[in-house]
């Protein structure tokens, strides 16, 4: 598994940039149509906890306008989620940007998600598996249900993707989300799955301490 972990690290970088040249009309354009349509605002930056708890900046379309009630408080993702988001996200499109993490070095094609610092504290020892490897744009527990499986069902998928890392086993993942991006299958279009208000995930802490 070491000499794979080298391998990955270049074949994460030539995938990454192949893509991006390829797929530069696509993502120039919907730059374009995010700029016009939502006000300037073409990227959406957040916190996420990478390899070895490392924290680093995700980046991706941003879908969602940020409209807040009359107490200054953000709507719900539902109200904030506006057509040509919608449409960005069913197709998986908002994550393209992520492949400039994988070039930055942030991030794999094929890892464990990377999820918000709030949640460190709820990791059990072997969920904390997840941090031993570069957090990447696809993984086990997307092709595996995504957002139709529980909190703690995605945290054992993670730590069995790092437990069993292999080319053949990246590859799988690899197809497997090439036909459910074709498919539109197991995509929300809002953010109800793994990334959870923290008020969701305190539960959890009556199971770790």
């Amino acid at each position: 598994m070491i000499r794979y972990k080298h391998f990955k690290k270049l074949m994460d970088l030539t995938i990454a940039l192949f893509a991006v040249i390829v797929l530069s009309p696509v993502i120039i354009m919907v730059s374009v149509l995010l700029f016009i349509m939502n006000h300037g605002q073409v990227f959406f930056f957040q916190d996420r906890i990478g390899k070895n708890e490392k924290p680093f900046r995700i980046i991706k379309f941003k879908t969602m306008t940020d409209k807040t009630d009359q107490n200054g408080q953000l709507l719900l993702d539902t109200y904030r989620l506006f057509p040509l988001g919608k449409m960005i996200r069913k197709s998986s499109i908002d994550e393209l940007p992520q492949l400039f993490n994988v070039l930055k070095g942030d991030m794999s094609i094929i890892g464990p998600r990377p999820l918000l610092p709030e949640y460190l504290p709820f990791y059990s020892i072997k969920e904390q598996k997840r941090h031993h490897v570069h957090p990447g744009i696809t993984g086990y527990a997307q092709v595996n249900g995504r957002n139709h499986i529980d909190w703690d069902t995605k945290l054992k998928l993670d730590a069995y993707y790092v437990e069993h890392l292999s080319f053949k086993l990246d590859f799988q993942i690899l197809i497997k989300t090439v036909f459910k991006v074709i498919a539109s299958k197991d995509v929300a279009s809002d953010n109800t799955g793994i990334e959870k208000k923290l008020s969701d995930v305190r539960k959890k802490l009556n199971i770790i301490s």
